[in-house]
């Protein structure tokens, strides 16, 4: 009999990533891989994603609603409640061998949580990482005790994972997928995407993707207006908004961007722009800005700045080319300036990428196909004692 792996995926920057995963399981034939689609993907506020997932030729096993119509701190609650709910009885059906889950997300803690008790096996990317901004810090720690197989993109995060007391053969540093995408993906044009995107790239843009900082109270109004104040102000640079993910308080920030991108020529919104556009737009760009892992993890492959606002991607490793700056008009606007400068545009085009090379997914596969085929899954997990030298 085959060996059924479940792959979750809840958002369009999550799906991305375990794309060449999906392809690459998809080919071996003792595996059946199954998506599971949740989240965001079937929200149409947030760009029904499911359907990049279609379009590029995967069939989704199920589509498991668990999104509430608000983003309070107790509607997230609600939605990790329907998602233990939905997904105890999804597993319950399809009794997999693995799980796959990716990054660090409330949902993907819910779903994980049900698998352990349904004593189905996870696999997880990436643990070890730190982002003392997010409530995300505290949701990844939880997923790598959860689990056991464990994928990390640096040394320092898989002895992190270690730390933790996962044992040191479970934990796999295969280097960030978001370079390989980076590598393999053919991108467009710069006049093709101006065509796609409908706007014109005739000029120097910024890529901007901002989220809320969910462990601060009602901060992202403030935040993403003082960003917004400062973009309004740049008449000889564009900026082209990815819009918040289903955290709490992303709405908040989405309603902004739409209002500002009605006021304001130099500014555009987008939903989603699925891997492919997003990986071009990045191509074509005179930096990115914001509190995405993108800038920091991504961003360097193509040798451009990255100006990281605030704390939510705080305690991450970042390269050379990334510029840290409070959410400040002030702050903002000098980082920009920093940024355009011919000195730190020369920086950034010399940045050595500290996440790894783009072989990321034949490392994945590889370490699955051996634990599955070899039947070396023992959920008896030992702690493992790290000793600090």
């Amino acid at each position: 009999m085959k060996k059924i792996i479940s792959i979750l995926t809840a958002t369009r920057a999550e799906y991305g990533l375990l794309k060449p995963i999906i392809s690459k399981l998809n080919t071996i034939k003792e595996f059946d891989v199954r998506i599971v689609a949740t989240g965001a993907h079937l929200s149409p506020e947030f760009g029904l994603t499911y359907q990049e997932i279609e379009k590029d030729g995967f069939k989704i096993d199920e589509k498991i609603e668990i999104l509430l119509s608000s983003d309070t701190p107790s509607s997230i609650s609600k939605s990790m409640g329907l998602a233990m709910i939905s997904f105890a009885d999804y597993f319950e059906k399809l009794s997999p061998d693995l799980l796959i889950v990716l990054g660090d997300r409330y949902e993907t803690l819910a779903v994980a949580t049900t698998a352990m008790n349904q004593r189905i096996p996870i696999a997880h990317l990436y643990g070890g990482e730190t982002t003392e901004g997010a409530i995300d810090e505290s949701i990844r720690h939880a997923i790598t005790k959860l689990s056991y197989l464990h994928f990390t993109s640096t040394d320092e995060y898989r002895n992190r994972v270690i730390q933790l007391g996962e044992h040191p053969s479970r934990v796999l540093n295969v280097g960030a997928i978001g370079i390989e995408n980076i590598l393999n993906e053919i991108l467009l044009s710069k006049e093709e995407l101006g065509k796609e995107l409908r706007i014109d790239l005739s000029k120097p843009y910024a890529v901007v993707t901002f989220h809320p900082v969910t462990l601060e109270n009602n901060s992202s109004k403030n935040q993403i207006e003082s960003l917004l104040e400062v973009c309004k102000d740049y008449n000889n640079l564009s900026f082209i908004f990815t819009k918040s993910n289903a955290d709490a308080e992303g709405r908040i920030i989405n309603q902004l961007i739409d209002k500002y991108a009605q006021d304001n020529d130099n500014i555009s919104a987008f939903t989603s722009l699925g891997m492919r556009r997003y990986l071009s737009t990045l191509k074509y760009c005179s930096m990115v800005i914001g509190n995405s892992s993108s800038g920091l993890l991504e961003a360097p492959s193509f040798g451009i700045p990255t100006i990281n606002i605030g704390d939510r991607q705080k305690g991450r490793i970042q390269a050379d080319s990334v510029i840290n700056c409070e959410p400040t008009k002030v702050e903002i606007t000098e980082s920009i300036n920093l940024a355009l400068s011919d000195e730190f545009v020369r920086k950034a085009k010399k940045t050595v990428n500290p996440y790894g090379n783009g072989d990321t997914s034949n490392k994945v596969v590889e370490v699955i196909k051996d634990y599955l085929l070899n039947d070396k899954i023992d959920l008896k997990k030992k702690f493992y004692d790290y000793e600090v030298e």
